[in-house]
């Protein structure tokens, strides 16, 4: 979740309440210009490696949701459906609510009764690591990017997932969400300093010291910081609807639709277009930008101070990838063909997430991979 205000979240605040493959590109190749990590050393593995399954919520509130949750739900059911036809799809939901979302996601869907607050999954479960042959979690401290929005359920939602499925914890002192970082799967993390250097999530700690933890938690080697915007959507501005690994050594970065004048958010991109100028990854190599330009705002079809219309906020399971449709044909059609070309041996699957965009996230805010083991 990137963009959703500050103004809404606040309306909600206090209502709310296994090993990896061998380090491979998007295409399944091994990168002959990377290196596998020691044995038996932690490694954080792309998204495009394998998955066991995509872990999703339900989300439970009408007090953040009001009268949009029935349409939040069909977009989340549908969604969970599009995976869950070519990958293992759970979906979280609170216990009295696990009826309802099986009916609304078919037979392709596994429900877990667990208790959750919202949908943004990415956030607020662990970040998947493996070590020794074995999957592990982080447990980021989710606590409401940094106390905007009270989620009690979701505050104690990583333990409880690792707890459910016997994965061993992984402790960390950082507040964090998986939507701040991104890795190329080979020792190389980029991060929103603006989402985890601020002492909303990490009060005192300075980017050196952020930095030394990111490394110890998830056993990257290089981190790649982008500034990002502070103070205008609840996350303080993630990385995952900025700019994104297409493959090692190679970046999607947002870019606003031509015309549209310059805010916060276009000169992040711009910002962290110059970062990646001079940028090198853990293997010393450049850092090559493509573009995703975002749809015309007149053309799409959701609406919303909050809403989301970045294409970077994409989900790369094993059999897809998983895009927003936002109504504009011909920018939908080029974000389609943008994908493809990067990932040619993944179906591209667009999916109109409107509601879900409504409320400042997108389809990678959704979702969250559990990494395969061995395979």
């Amino acid at each position: 979740m990137s963009r959703r205000t500050l103004l809404r979240s606040a309306a909600g605040a206090g209502l709310l309440s296994l090993g990896l493959t061998a380090c491979t590109d998007p295409d399944g190749q091994e990168d002959d210009a990377g290196s596998a990590p020691a044995a038996g050393a932690r490694h954080f593995g792309a998204e495009w490696d394998k998955h066991t399954r995509t872990f999703m919520a339900w989300p439970a509130s009408e007090n953040v949701w009001g009268e949009q949750l029935p349409d939040v739900r069909k977009d989340i059911a549908a969604l969970a459906a599009a995976i869950g036809s070519r990958e293992a799809v759970v979906l979280l939901a609170r216990p009295e609510q696990a009826d309802e979302a099986r009916q609304a996601c078919g037979g392709d869907v596994e429900v877990v009764p667990l208790a959750v607050d919202d949908l943004w999954a990415r956030d607020t479960l662990p970040v998947f690591v493996e070590e020794g042959g074995k999957v592990k979690g982080v447990d980021f401290n989710f606590s409401g990017w940094g106390n905007k929005q009270a989620h009690g359920n979701d505050g104690k939602l990583a333990r409880a997932v690792l707890e459910k499925y016997g994965i061993e914890r992984i402790e960390t002192p950082l507040v964090a969400e998986g939507g701040s970082f991104e890795t190329d799967g080979l020792g190389t993390l980029m991060v929103t300093e603006s989402s985890v250097v601020n002492n909303n999530r990490n009060p005192g700690m300075s980017r050196d010291q952020v930095e030394a933890e990111l490394k110890k938690a998830l056993g990257v080697t290089k981190v790649i910081w982008l500034a990002g915007v502070r103070g205008k959507d609840i996350t303080d501005a993630h990385v995952d609807c900025l700019t994104r690994f297409a493959a090692p050594g190679v970046v999607l970065l947002d870019q606003a639709f031509p015309g549209s004048p310059a805010d916060v958010w276009s000169r992040s991109a711009d910002q962290a277009r110059q970062v990646f100028k001079d940028a090198t990854d853990a293997r010393g190599k450049g850092i090559e930008v493509i573009d995703l330009p975002e749809p015309d705002p007149d053309k799409i079809t959701g609406r919303g101070d909050a809403f989301v219309s970045s294409y970077l906020n994409f989900y790369i399971g094993s059999k897809g990838v998983y895009l927003p449709r936002f109504g504009d044909e011909r920018a939908d059609d080029r974000a389609q063909q943008i994908l493809g070309d990067h990932f040619p041996g993944r179906e591209i699957v667009p999916v109109k997430i409107d509601a879900i965009a409504s409320g400042g996230g997108g389809i990678h805010c959704a979702t969250h991979d559990l990494p395969a083991v061995g395979a």
